[in-house]
């Protein structure tokens, strides 16, 4: 009698057992996507990426100059620099002493007291800058610390690890025009707009809140030339987010930090590095797999090492990082719109390959596993893009 009894156990062991193992992989592969209400959590699908495009887009055309130019700054060969070593901000610590002439009868160059001062902490920010400056594909997962973080302190609150519950990213497409977006936009926990796009008078269509201003650099730059370092079209509260297109600007971003009430906050290197890395996969994928041509043919058509991917883009991915969930407004393009809902620029700029970060973002909303770069860890928030 006990003899057959033993094979029933072992059945029901297994099944057991393979009941455990079934719900094991549901949970995991359910970590961060969701599937169908009637099907419920799935995992999404094994992605593999094509290797050849990917060592390729982890090259920086860029990186050598970028090397050369950081150590003639650290040199302080601003010659070197060509039409960058006129920056205003440069004019403020240099003045020229009409009674002393050189050899060749010029007015002598005089430094300030104050440049000294400058200068050691310039080249401090610098060298930091430049020994950060590696591929990390886990400081998605840091931008919290490194952002809103300081963000939250500066408005009075405690920080923590919780991000903003929802985020809207603000472009500045002329599609925007027309599409009474303004209270939607606003209703979001936090706004985040681009490169000083003005608000006033557009308040209908891209509303009037201001949690975060992201610029480049060369905005900054243009911002020391006013008195007073103004740069504050959202009032100067609103905290900003700055990444550094050349090196030299970190100049203007000490002249102007002090007359900052709110924080001006640089990007970590190794986040620039990272969208970098993203963009130029997409736009590599586009250009062998939809236009035919071959990777040989792909830097001179993007002019090398000019090639960059949009502010826009970048601030997306901040978003990424700091949001539950993620809107996006006023990205794309259409025939009848223009380039920039303030402005009358009608044409596109030939640095950035839109049609590329077009990709990244549909892809973004229905297939965020496939985005090569970032730590498998890190799991991508629901985005939302309206048109």
């Amino acid at each position: 009698m006990k003899r057959p009894v033993r094979p029933l156990i072992s059945i029901l062991m297994l099944v057991a057992l393979a009941a455990t193992l079934s719900c094991r992989v549901a949970i995991r592969g359910g970590s961060g996507f969701a599937g169908s209400a009637e099907s419920g959590i799935q995992a999404p699908p094994i992605q593999i990426f094509n290797s050849t495009l990917l060592k390729f887009a982890a090259v920086d055309i860029g990186e050598e100059k970028s090397k050369l130019e950081i150590e003639q700054l650290l040199e302080g060969n601003f010659a070197s620099q060509g039409r960058h070593r006129t920056f205003a901000t440069w004019r403020r610590f240099n003045h020229h002493d009409v009674k002393a002439r050189s050899s060749n009868g010029l007015p002598v160059m005089l430094r300030s007291p104050k440049f000294y001062r400058y200068w050691l902490e310039f080249r401090r920010n610098l060298q930091l800058w430049a020994r950060k400056r590696t591929f990390q594909p886990d400081i998605m997962m840091d931008l919290v610390r490194l952002v809103k973080v300081h963000i939250d302190s500066h408005n009075g609150l405690m920080s923590s690890d919780n991000k903003y519950k929802s985020c809207a990213v603000v472009g500045n497409s002329g599609i925007l025009l027309n599409r009474d977006h303004g209270k939607l936009i606003d209703g979001h926990e936090a706004v985040i707009r681009l490169n000083n796009a003005r608000t006033e008078r557009f308040e209908k269509d891209v509303g009037s809140k201001t949690s975060i201003s992201f610029v480049n650099s060369n905005i900054l730059h243009l911002c020391a030339r006013r008195e007073g370092c103004f740069c504050h079209p959202y009032g100067g509260n609103v905290p900003m987010v700055m990444y550094i297109c050349q090196p030299v600007h970190f100049m203007d971003y000490l002249a102007c930090n002090s007359s900052h009430k709110a924080p001006l906050l640089i990007t970590d290197p190794r986040f620039d590095m990272l969208c970098a890395r993203i963009v130029k996969y997409y736009s590599v994928k586009r250009f062998v797999e939809e236009m035919g041509k071959p990777l040989s043919q792909w830097g001179s058509t993007h002019d090398g090492s000019m090639f960059h991917y949009s502010s826009g883009m970048q601030a997306v991915m901040l978003a990424l990082g700091i949001c539950d969930k993620v809107s996006i407004f006023g990205f794309g393009k259409s025939t009848s719109a223009k380039h920039h809902y303030h402005t009358n620029q009608k044409a596109e700029l030939k640095l950035h390959d839109y049609e590329a970060e077009y990709a990244f973002y549909r892809d973004l909303v229905k297939n965020p596993w496939t985005i090569p770069f970032v730590s498998d860890k890190f799991r991508f928030p629901p985005v939302v893009i309206y048109q």
